[in-house]
């Protein structure tokens, strides 16, 4: 059974239809790559498939269960969609510290190992006010993994990241596949996409496996 089922799915804003009659079923343990122009419903699909929006017809099947208002976020699921609102004030740490409160079920040290795993400093007194975009897109990485999260919704996980930072996480996802993790991303770096096994195309409403 696949993780992830798209059945039919059409959506679309203000008679503006962005993916109309889309299928897609994701299985465990590979990784696949959406790639599309700018506005061609690349972040749409990925929040329909999380439950931050609904399908205009269609059904999104989370292992096995429906997508809905009853059944929203899917439990093990890491998230990278726009960058998330951070405590300005705070350091990166205690941003992720807040977080991982919601749960409970990591400690103080897993945040540290994975600020560290990505190239953020744990103890650093820095405030995220000041942090550069791509450190905060390395905290957006952070929240998204932190967890061990099983499955990974990145969209454009690599922006704002120098040249050492994106091979760092591209060697990073890598590892999660071989440990079994499915992760979705887009990108329009062709050399990201590169380690996609399975990649798709988002083309006048369609999907269209490249």
């Amino acid at each position: 059974m696949s993780i992830i089922s798209i059945n039919n799915v059409t959506k679309g804003f203000k008679q503006n239809i962005l993916l109309e009659n889309v299928n897609l079923d994701i299985d465990k343990g590979k990784i696949y790559g959406i790639v599309g122009p700018n506005g061609s419903g690349k972040s749409i699909l990925f929040k329909m498939i999380c439950g931050f929006i609904f399908p205009d017809k269609g059904n999104i099947f989370i292992n096995g269960a429906e997508t809905g208002k009853k059944n929203r976020f899917p439990e093990n699921f890491g998230v990278i969609i726009e960058r998330p609102g951070y405590i300005a004030n705070k350091t990166g740490f205690q941003n992720l510290k807040e977080l991982s409160l919601i749960r409970g079920v990591i400690n103080d040290k897993q945040i540290a190992e994975t600020m560290e795993l990505v190239g953020l400093d744990p103890n650093s007194n820095q405030k995220v006010k000041d942090f550069s975009l791509g450190m905060k897109q390395k905290l957006a990485i952070c929240q998204a993994i932190m967890e061990e999260q099983q499955v990974l919704i990145l969209d454009e996980p690599f922006n704002a990241l120098d040249i050492d930072s994106v091979k760092k996480i591209r060697d990073l996802l890598l590892k999660f596949k071989d440990e079994g993790r499915t992760i979705l991303l887009t990108s329009h770096n062709q050399e990201d996409i590169n380690i996609c096994d399975i990649v798709y195309r988002i083309n006048a409403c369609q999907l269209e496996r490249v």
